[in-house]
C-alpha cells in the first residue's frame, strides 16, 4: 500500500486497519499489508469512481 506521504500521520495504524477490514471479507482468512513508496502516490492512481466520491473532478497539478 502506498501512502500519500512518507510522513503520513496514520502510517503506523492504517496498515493494521486495512488488514483487519480485508480479513472481514468472506473467504479471506488473513491479509498482509506492506507500505511501499514506489510508485509514489498520485491522484492519477485513483479510479474515476473514487475521484467522484471525493469530489475531485477538476484538473490538479501532478
Amino acid at each position: 500500500m502506498t501512502l500519500t506521504s512518507p510522513f503520513c500521520p496514520v502510517a503506523g495504524s492504517l496498515p493494521k486497519e486495512v488488514a483487519a477490514r480485508a480479513s472481514e471479507v468472506e473467504g479471506v482468512t488473513k491479509a498482509n499489508v506492506d507500505l511501499v513508496f514506489e510508485p509514489p502516490w498520485s491522484m492519477e492512481l485513483m479510479s474515476e469512481e473514487a475521484k467522484l466520491k471525493l469530489n475531485l473532478t477538476g484538473n490538479f497539478p501532478a
